[in-house]
């Protein structure tokens, strides 16, 4: 039996809120989160831009005996996961349990954690690196906090497939439900990698956005004639999904349901996008939904801001749309939040949804003169409300050739 999916709750923390309301209302006001990084290592960088969560103290929400048993980006995603569990309102019975799961994304995982054990034993020569090293780093660590924190003893995954790791985590989920193998899953993303080693790696790959002499806050500029590339962000974002009759009968809220998902190989190359495989995500997606082009009335852009990338998803939508592509408004909003690698298609897809209920299209800020070759309704610089929308696509698309797509409409 095919059974509907629906989204009961929300949590996130990000460089732009951290909860959903203070997320979406930033993004409409179009308030950057990207300033100078405020690290004790900055001299040491080339690229000295991020998109940090401002002011994140971890003491405000976890014990110090906690604290010594959970990374940065483990924090992240109990912090996003106690919201989305409140909001929905979620209970679970014991019978309850062993048919509720968590499936998360990630990229790197306990990247502090990482750096901090070879900073002691190769540099400091200190052969006593922290007993707990393994458990904090593990790439599936958030999943297992985030599972043991409300038993949930369904299936746990961690996805880590780069910058789709989290739309693919929510992708998956919405199957889980929709065949039958799972009654509620607790989804979504987290990623804290600015470490001084990898905004090192990052500068060498030259992918990374060059610090705007005006203002730190503009130099994430997707679809922009002057961008220079991606800014990278940490956070989380966490969704609750349902079995659509099961949410019916306790009389939760309901955002929005998950109406379509798929994903996809370019097969073609490791950094170099290709509007071929994105197209192929996107048509498949449309198809999974029983949708047509012309259903879609948002779509939240990958939108890097990377000279290739915004080209190929330009060339992707294009051709995935036809001429619709040219009537449904697109936005970036990466030039807000950055670029949180395996939390943001997570934190994207939850501002579709967002954007779905308020009848609201966040803006992609930073862009004054369009690339010519980026030709789409961009919704440039200012947010649009009272817009009537009835269904959104969230695009992610990563390094390795990944892509994956979600779609998300009104419950009727």
């Amino acid at each position: 039996m095919v059974r509907r999916v629906v989204i009961t709750g929300l949590g996130v923390i990000s460089p732009v809120g951290r909860n959903p309301v203070e997320f979406f209302d930033n993004l409409m006001a179009g308030r950057s989160g990207i300033r100078r990084l405020q690290t004790d290592f900055i001299e040491k960088l080339s690229i000295r831009i991020g998109a940090q969560v401002a002011g994140y103290n971890p003491a405000d929400y976890f014990s110090r005996i906690k604290l010594s048993g959970i990374e940065r980006f483990s924090q992240f995603a109990l912090i996003a996961a106690e919201q989305a569990v409140k909001d929905a309102q979620l209970e679970l019975a014991e019978h309850e349990q062993p048919r509720t799961g968590v499936y998360l994304g990630t990229g790197m995982g306990g990247a502090t954690t990482l750096e901090e054990s070879y900073i002691e034993l190769l540099r400091k020569d200190d052969p006593r690196i922290k007993p707990l090293s393994v458990l904090l780093a593990m790439n599936n660590a958030a999943a297992s906090h985030v599972s043991i924190a409300y038993r949930l003893q369904g299936p746990s995954v961690t996805y880590s497939t780069a910058c789709s790791s989290s739309a693919i985590a929510i992708g998956e989920a919405y199957r889980q439900i929709k065949d039958g193998y799972a009654d509620v899953m607790l989804t979504g993303g987290s990623e804290a990698m600015l470490t001084h080693g990898v905004m090192k790696a990052w500068e060498a790959l030259r992918t990374l956005a060059l610090e705007d002499v005006h203002d730190p806050a503009a130099s994430c500029k997707p679809f922009a004639k002057d961008r220079t590339g991606l800014v990278l962000g940490e956070g989380a974002a966490m969704l609750v999904l349902e079995d659509a009759e099961r949410a019916t009968k306790r009389g939760t809220r309901i955002y929005a349901e998950v109406a379509g998902y798929d994903c996809s190989s370019d097969s073609s190359h490791i950094t170099k996008p290709d509007a071929a495989g994105q197209t192929r995500a996107m048509r498949n997606a449309l198809r999974n939904a029983r949708m047509q082009p012309q259903d879609i009335h948002y779509i939240n852009a990958h939108g890097t801001a990377t000279l290739a990338g915004d080209i190929e998803e330009t060339r992707a939508i294009r051709q995935a749309f036809g001429e619709h592509a040219y009537r449904v408004p697109v936005s970036s909003t990466k030039s807000m939040h950055g670029h949180l690698m395996g939390a943001t298609g997570a934190v994207e897809f939850m501002a579709a949804v967002l954007a779905l209920q308020h009848n609201a299209i966040p803006p992609t800020i930073n862009l004054h003169q369009p690339d010519p070759e980026c030709d789409l309704d961009y919704v440039p610089n200012v947010g649009r409300r009272n817009v009537a929308l009835n269904a959104v696509m969230s695009n992610s698309f990563a390094f390795g050739g990944s892509n994956a797509v979600l779609i998300a409409k009104r419950f009727l």
